[in-house]
């Protein structure tokens, strides 16, 4: 087989997930006929077809699905080539992305990275991290798109090596007016004749909260939508609606400004989180510094005790 042409590669992802050769030309700025030329290259190296071609666009051939997931792994490494190599250019030794829940950065996560940071050691190594849900965290480490990954534990980690991070306790925010605000803790069915701040509508929790609103019977009213914790807490303070934090999140706000914390019951309420990759041997030798960094502060935190509720 002749070597495989990575911009082929590139332009067959985006044909597979486009559905279309049009649209992958417009993405990339090249005329269709173009791609369909590569296109056909590619199909003649391998030796198949991989491209079904029907009335409203195209779709990959059960050949094509398999080459599809190797392109997407080649793809993700020379990537890491890339962000490699340009560290070292610009005067760093190792670089490290992280892909990590909204939970996990807002809780811990900042911090644990500044105390790796500040090791004279690790001087010259740089740290990126970027906030995405759960599923895109770990289709990203699959497809190699960053290192490290860090999320709830439930989430689907089959095919991932995993290390123990850090717990939390879920609870349900108020203004001191509201109603539910004399309790001490609550059933999450309890509070679902209220209505809550939702956030973002793929993360973790949320798909969890409206499993078990519909296992309830109850349905789970939003009021507001809003993209983060802060701004959840926000609008709590402002009395228009309950939310589902973190714990460990929202005392900073409830000690500032008055707001009830109350913590769940349920037992899905207490989460542990993940750290994920794709295996030993992926990983550089700065993310595997990182990485046993993070199991450090996991034991480290364990060994203080369950969190104040």
């Amino acid at each position: 087989m002749r070597d495989l042409d990575l911009t082929t590669l590139r332009l067959f992802v985006s044909v597979c997930e486009t559905r279309s050769i049009a649209r992958a030309g417009e993405q990339a700025s090249i005329v269709g006929s173009a791609i369909s030329k590569r296109l056909a290259q590619l199909e003649d190296t391998v030796g198949t077809p991989l491209l079904l071609r029907k009335r409203r666009g195209v779709m990959p051939t059960p050949a094509g699905e398999t080459l599809l997931e190797h392109a997407r792994a080649m793809l993700g490494s020379a990537n890491r080539i890339e962000r490699d190599m340009a560290s070292y250019a610009g005067g760093a030794r190792g670089h490290v992305r992280i892909l990590a829940s909204a939970s996990v950065m807002a809780e811990s996560l900042a911090e644990d990275v500044a105390d790796f940071l500040k090791n004279p050691a690790h001087r010259d190594i740089r740290v990126d991290m970027e906030e995405r849900v759960s599923p895109e965290i770990v289709r990203g480490i699959r497809e190699g798109s960053a290192s490290i990954g860090l999320c709830w534990d439930a989430a689907d980690l089959e095919g991932l090596e995993r290390r123990d991070y850090r717990s939390d306790h879920l609870a349900i925010v108020s203004h001191p007016t509201h109603p539910v605000a004399r309790h001490a803790q609550v059933r999450f069915e309890e509070v679902l004749g209220h209505e809550f701040v939702g956030m973002p509508a793929l993360s973790a929790v949320q798909l969890m909260l409206a499993r078990e609103a519909a296992v309830a019977g109850k349905p789970l009213v939003y009021r507001v939508l809003v993209s983060n914790f802060d701004a959840a807490l926000r609008v709590v303070r402002a009395g228009l609606a309950i939310s589902v934090v973190p714990a460990e999140v929202a005392r900073p706000f409830t000690d500032a400004f008055g707001l009830r914390l109350m913590p769940l019951t349920d037992a899905w309420a207490r989460r542990r989180f993940a750290i994920c990759f794709r295996g030993e041997a992926t990983l550089s030798p700065s993310a595997q510094l990182l990485v046993a960094h993070l199991e450090r502060c996991a034991t480290d935190r364990l060994a203080e005790g369950p969190h104040r509720t």
